[in-house]
């Protein structure tokens, strides 16, 4: 493991998410391990923090979820943008070599059995909080964050570094046919602490 990854306290974990960046899940059941692409995160709150993500009934990664109840979100980075659409376009049931083909090398943080993608800026492990209706209606999961870490080189002191690091390491953000923007740079308002 990279000596420039740290925990993240659990309580700014939120903030991995708050910017709505395109993410990758991964999840392990039974020895088989998965990743896929998803637009459709964010966090939902703080104490203890929990995530939302949106995954769709025809994924292996849902049923690798749903058996385990835990899953990993992480952040890619501009970096990994072929590599998020290619585990995002390709199933493993149609392309059982698909992690391979698209270059996803996973590890584990000591403690949880869990298949995090190496090269990300962040990873949440999370451990799924059952909400059948929501999962079945609205491919809707709710999880707690049960453990949060960070490469320093873009999200260091409980902020994003993006505007003081390499751009490679910037977010992703999903629009459509391969398409991906970058989040951009940083913007300071003053705080009126009246409001």
């Amino acid at each position: 493991m990279s000596t420039t990854i740290a925990p993240v306290d659990l309580a700014k974990a939120y903030r991995l998410l708050n910017h709505g960046p395109t993410v990758l899940v991964s999840a392990r059941h039974n020895g088989e391990s998965n990743v896929m692409a998803a637009a459709w995160a964010c966090a939902l709150d703080f104490s203890p923090p929990k995530l939302t993500v949106v995954v769709d009934k025809m994924t292996r990664t849902r049923a690798l979820l749903e058996g385990s109840g835990t899953f990993v979100i992480q952040v890619p980075t501009a970096a990994q943008a072929q590599l998020t659409h290619a585990v995002g376009s390709h199933s493993l049931a149609d392309q059982p070599d698909k992690l391979e083909r698209a270059g996803v090398e996973l590890f584990e943080f000591a403690g949880h059995d869990l298949p995090f993608v190496a090269g990300c800026s962040a990873w949440l492990a999370c451990r799924l909080i059952p909400e059948p209706h929501n999962q079945q209606t609205y491919d809707l999961f709710i999880a707690e964050v049960v453990g949060a870490w960070a490469d320093t080189r873009a999200f260091a002191d409980g902020h994003w570094q993006f505007e003081n690091t390499d751009p490679s390491w910037r977010s992703l953000h999903y629009v459509a046919g391969g398409q991906f923007y970058l989040t951009g740079d940083s913007l300071t308002v003053k705080v009126d602490e009246a409001l």
